[in-house]
């Protein structure tokens, strides 16, 4: 019989399910939505929701199980999930696990059974929460131990979940799918360089500053013929300059952008220097690094439908986006200018400095969930590149 569990939010407001997953553990962190229709993996896996318990809005999650090509990193991220109902006989032909089977692997605990369209519209409505998991625990204890737990704005997840040491992005040349993959082997990216069609030889040097990347920012600049190296958060701007990079991407990561200076004095040192393009906390860190403020956003932008004006050519963009934090675009210097901007909130979405090679952007270009419509933007950044090399 499935455990009986509990969501409980720091307002006292209290959801009742059943677990899944890791059922015999608890877990606590901020409660987030995100409005995603599919990408469930990819969601789990991005570092960027490490301190987070996540919950998609969308009823049904798991239908087309787990499988090795859709990794974001190497590991769950999430600190747990939400949902409405999992499923328990995926049909994928390239399903290997189901996310139960796969939650469970990971240490991670799941509760099913709830509303969690009334969650949604309690975090739109009062901002995003902590909260927490319990499993054979009362709520009022689950409440009571939340309140001295630490609060999500207050912790750097970056360095959590960011590589210990460099490491080079090397796809081998693809091979079919293995239909007789093994259940333990299923329950984690057994190549995470997996790549669906070999890579061309490189011509280009990109180093990426692991703030909590994921791996199709590598998968994808890997295919438009460059050298990828990820790079630890803690890596200064002489340490990655020493490598003679043709570009620098700054990554995108979990947390509040405001503990963070060592990363932003990292990207102070790079400006300038060598071509640079930042990816959503990225966006944030260049934000800082030129002298903006940031801001905790009610309830953050996270899922695959959201729309995006770039303001030079008045075009719209749906974007995959996940974020809590925004740049504040008043309190930027004149040599930079707004990009882009959100059609929801009006908040910043893309930054340019007026005459070095810089730019960024709070969506994430390489999707994993969402559309694939913004990809165009590392050849934007790959074209800053070949321009500085010349």
């Amino acid at each position: 019989m499935p455990k009986p569990a509990h969501l409980v939010l720091e307002d006292g407001s209290v959801y009742a399910g059943e677990a899944f997953g890791a059922v015999d553990t608890s877990a606590y962190g901020e409660v987030v939505f995100n409005t995603s229709m599919t990408g469930y993996q990819e969601v789990l896996t991005d570092p960027s929701y490490a301190g987070q318990i996540v919950v998609p809005t969308y009823p049904l999650i798991g239908n087309y199980g787990i499988n090795e090509r859709d990794f974001e990193s190497k590991r769950v991220q999430v600190s747990g999930f939400v949902v409405r109902q999992h499923c328990i006989q995926p049909s994928h032909s390239l399903s290997t696990a189901t996310v139960d089977e796969f939650l469970a692997s990971q240490g991670v605990p799941g509760i099913s059974g709830v509303d969690t369209r009334a969650i949604t519209r309690r975090l739109r409505t009062h901002g995003v929460m902590m909260g927490i998991i319990a499993v054979d625990e009362s709520p009022e204890k689950a409440l009571s131990r939340l309140r001295d737990l630490p609060r999500y704005g207050d912790v750097d997840f970056v360095k959590q979940v960011s590589a210990e040491a460099p490491y080079e992005w090397n796809p081998p040349v693809a091979s079919p799918p293995n239909r007789t993959t093994s259940h333990n082997e299923a329950l984690g990216p057994s190549n995470p360089n997996a790549s669906h069609n070999e890579a061309p030889l490189p011509t280009r040097k990109i180093l990426v500053s692991d703030y909590g990347l994921k791996y199709n920012i590598l998968r994808i600049l890997r295919s438009k013929r460059c050298q990828v190296t990820a790079i630890p958060s803690t890596a200064s701007a002489e340490d990655i300059l020493s490598r003679n990079p043709d570009g620098v991407v700054l990554s995108p990561g979990p947390g509040d952008p405001e503990l963070l200076d060592y990363v932003v004095a990292t990207a102070k040192g790079l400006i300038g220097r060598v071509p640079i393009m930042g990816i959503c906390l990225g966006n944030q860190v260049l934000g800082r690094a030129f002298g903006a403020k940031t801001f905790k956003l009610k309830f953050g932008h996270r899922g695959a439908n959201h729309p995006v004006r770039e303001l030079a050519t008045g075009r719209v963009y749906i974007t995959a986006q996940n974020h809590g934090y925004a740049v504040d675009g008043d309190s930027l210097p004149s040599e930079v200018e707004v990009s882009h901007v959100s059609l929801n909130d009006g908040t910043v979405e893309g930054l340019r400095h007026r005459s070095l090679p810089v730019m960024s952007i709070q969506y994430h270009s390489e999707a994993s969930p969402g559309p694939r419509d913004n990809e165009y933007l590392f050849d934007e950044f790959l074209e800053l590149v070949d321009d500085a090399r010349l």
